[in-house]
């Protein structure tokens, strides 16, 4: 263990002829590679050049604090692929509305917009009154440019729970907004969205009306705020906001 990875890769012979070797080799790419991922760059060099117990410290201290969902060593999608079957089974059985909005919400991250819309119908057509499933059933058909069905759900859901799943259902109403030509309705909603919350998506979008409203210095404030604060951000939470933080950078007008 206590030698560095560079040096093992190179030793192929030890590799092959020992089982713990390749083993622990294995172990660490699979360190580098998450770190990597993650931004943790410091990490990963030291893990690259460093011993073998840098790797150890890694995992205790930075993959095993990552979020449950971060988390275990498996193939792209096998958790998505397992919880459809359990809920299928589940709906097969029981019928339940919760099951098949669930269902739908895989689907929906998915990208599998009309297998999510089905299965939020069938919530619906069980539970109509659930706020959830109201609300991501909009957000499904924002996502395949159906906004003028998708208004009036985000805006039921909003006159109900105005900061409802933390601002993310008044983001969703925005892009609605800003997806129908109602910019100033959108930028009404952003604001409200950044004076309770610090999300880049908010921020970004918010600056982009600005921009187009001609008023680079309130879109130059928002995109600095979010530069500044990924600097900070934990790595499970600059991976979610990199591609806000790239726009950010790009769009930032000059002075």
């Amino acid at each position: 263990m206590f030698t560095s990875l560079i040096g093992r890769l190179l030793d192929w012979p030890l590799l092959l002829s020992s089982p713990l070797w390749l083993a622990i080799t294995v172990f660490q790419i699979w360190m580098f590679v998450h770190a990597v991922r993650n931004g943790e760059w410091l990490w990963a060099v030291f893990i690259f050049i460093g011993w073998g117990v840098t790797t150890l410290l890694y995992f205790f201290l930075v993959y095993r604090a990552a979020p449950s969902a971060m988390r275990g060593f498996e193939l792209p999608g096998a958790f998505d692929r397992r919880r459809i079957r359990e809920l299928q089974g589940q709906i097969h059985h029981l019928d339940k509305p919760h099951h098949y909005s669930q269902l739908a919400d895989i689907y929906l991250q998915q990208g599998r917009f009309e297998d999510a819309e089905r299965n939020y119908r069938a919530a619906l057509e069980r539970d109509p009154r659930d706020i959830d499933t109201r609300a991501h059933f909009g957000q499904c058909l924002l996502r395949q440019k159906r906004s003028a069905e998708a208004l009036p759900l985000l805006e039921a859901v909003i006159a109900e729970n105005p900061n409802h799943e933390y601002g993310y259902t008044q983001m969703a109403l925005a892009e609605t907004f800003t997806a129908l030509g109602r910019a100033d309705d959108a930028m009404r909603v952003w604001r409200q969205v950044t004076e309770n919350h610090s999300y880049p998506r908010a921020k970004v979008q918010l600056a982009e009306l600005y921009l187009a409203n001609h008023q680079p210095d309130l879109a130059r404030a928002e995109l600095k705020d979010v530069v500044s604060d990924d600097v900070h951000a934990p790595a499970f939470q600059r991976k979610r906001d990199r591609v806000w933080v790239r726009k950010a950078r790009s769009l930032m007008p000059p002075g």
